[in-house]
């Protein structure tokens, strides 16, 4: 049977709708600073990593909105090509940080570093747009990110201007809250899959079946050996398994099987005194 992601899917729409009350907020609040309209596509070439709930989402939809056919073969070339393009930039800035370059540094240089994402269609608009992450959906207005105020190029808000500013972390808190919540909940073999951040492009080509989820089958399960049975005592009388004579004879108590005590003798070679 397949797994029922719908209580965590409408979990992550109602964070999706505050990140949409809190854009209009501030769109409010400072008229004709923000630009964002149709044809715009700004956003739609900046770098930035999906939660594990996001990417689920994201492609849960895609799959409902393009079944098999040539519409969604183009949105997936798209997203190939796009996760090559990722792979690549991170490599770079892994190789960055090899060599000393700072965090900072690596951070600003890949900020300018632009890749279409492979769900903007050939008219510049977004063709899962009522599915898009909270990243889009407040890109656009202020937002603070490690302390530090970032702002869209195009919009209208000026540098060392005081503006109602989105925490955007909070949120990237909540929705990584909720995947480690989602993860937790399902019997994996992955527990730390809730952590994973990942670009649009690879949510997109991603199947997220029970193989990558990591599910754990009947398969999976260790059989353990039973434990060998415990032989039962002897009977008074019986035959010593290891020296043929009767358990209890002295004949037997001559031997390992039968004997259960060792008693050291003095140094004449008589028992000792505690043995007497």
């Amino acid at each position: 049977m397949p797994l029922d992601f719908s209580p965590a899917f409408a979990r992550y729409e109602a964070i999706a709708a505050e990140a949409d009350a809190v854009f209009a907020k501030v769109a409010a609040a400072c008229p004709g600073m923000v630009t964002c309209g149709q044809g715009c596509s700004d956003c739609c070439h900046a770098l930035f990593d999906l939660t594990f709930i996001e990417a689920l989402y994201l492609n849960h939809r895609f799959n409902e909105a393009f079944p098999p056919g040539a519409a969604r073969d183009v949105i997936l070339e798209r997203a190939n090509t796009a996760d090559r393009e990722h792979y690549k930039l991170k490599r770079k800035a892994f190789r960055a940080s090899q060599n000393g370059v700072s965090t900072a540094e690596i951070l600003a240089d890949i900020a300018r570093e632009r890749i279409r994402c492979p769900l903007l269609g050939d008219d510049d608009r977004c063709v899962l747009y009522a599915s898009r992450p909270v990243t889009c959906r407040l890109y656009g207005v202020p937002q603070e990110v490690g302390g530090e105020t970032h702002i869209c190029g195009k919009a209208g808000f000026e540098p060392g201007g005081r503006y109602p500013t989105v925490k955007i972390e909070k949120l990237q808190d909540r929705l990584m809250e909720l995947s480690q919540e989602v993860v937790a909940a399902l019997p994996t073999k992955q527990p730390l899959m809730g952590d994973i951040l990942v670009p649009v492009s690879l949510a997109l080509i991603t199947d997220y079946d029970d193989e990558y989820l990591g599910i754990i089958t009947e398969d999976d399960l260790v059989q353990l050996p039973p434990a060998p049975p415990v032989p039962p005592a002897a009977p008074l009388g019986a035959s010593c398994g290891s020296c043929g004579e009767q358990a209890g004879s002295s004949a037997c108590a001559s031997c390992a099987g039968g004997q259960t005590t060792w008693v050291l003798p003095g140094p004449d070679g008589a028992p000792g005194d505690d043995d007497k």
